[in-house]
């Protein structure tokens, strides 16, 4: 949910013209192969295991995909759009707390059963990557559904958009221990969670929020990455 990026890196590759038709064959299988072993193993999974489950060799992997960043973009974009979508709903809604559970409800259930994306909710991409437009948008919306709650007195008045990475983050490990055993146990959490938003359930809170450069440094840190940032 931060508004600041990490550093440029390559950005996502796209085709400059039509594959033939064993290529795009072989671009499906990698796609298909690469959104299951992310979903099982998470975004930072082997690329030797997906070519390998996409039976075909990794030189092939990265003649379509020369960076895993161009791979994850490719992977996750539907569900990043889907997201965009739900929170331009909510953001109309005339409840603004209704919109604010509508947000972060498909939110949870993108990131359910799939730790690929568990960790792609929870990064930043670099300001030239070709869904980082996307993630600001989230962000720019994010912030005008919490904002239009605390309007509306709906939503306590210490909370602020920071506050709901621990939403993100939470939400990963419950997902990782109770996926087998119990998969909806993610929604029980969820709206233990918006309870203790709610204006009328406020009390004074022991820590301030994090700043929008803390939020930044814990993003990168996630990503495998964190530099000095005041």
């Amino acid at each position: 949910m931060s508004p600041e990026r990490a550093p440029a890196a390559t950005p996502a590759s796209a085709p400059a013209r039509p594959l033939r038709r064993d290529a795009q064959r072989n671009r499906d299988s990698l796609l298909a192969a690469a959104r299951a072993v992310f979903a099982e193993q998470g975004m930072q999974a082997s690329l030797e295991q997906v070519a390998k489950r996409a039976g075909v060799a990794i030189g092939t992997l990265y003649n379509h995909f020369p960076a895993r960043l161009d791979l994850v973009q490719e992977v996750f974009a539907d569900k990043l759009a889907t997201w965009v979508a739900a929170a331009e709903q909510a953001l109309s809604m005339d409840d603004a707390w209704d919109g604010l559970c509508l947000f972060l409800e498909t939110m949870c259930e993108l990131q359910s059963r799939d730790r690929g994306f568990n960790d792609f909710a929870s990064i930043r991409l670099p300001e030239n990557a070709c869904l980082a437009g996307q993630q600001t948008r989230i962000h720019e919306l994010g912030v005008r559904i919490v904002e239009r709650a605390r309007e509306q007195g709906r939503l306590r008045p210490d909370l602020v958009p920071e506050d709901l990475a621990f939403v993100i983050w939470s939400h990963s490990r419950i997902i990782e221990a109770t996926d087998e055993i119990a998969p909806n146990a993610w929604r029980r959490h969820l709206y233990l969670m918006l309870d203790g938003f709610r204006a009328e359930r406020a009390h004074p809170l022991p820590e301030p929020p994090l700043t929008s450069a803390q939020l930044y440094r814990a993003m990168l840190r996630l990503g495998g990455a964190d530099h000095d940032t005041d």
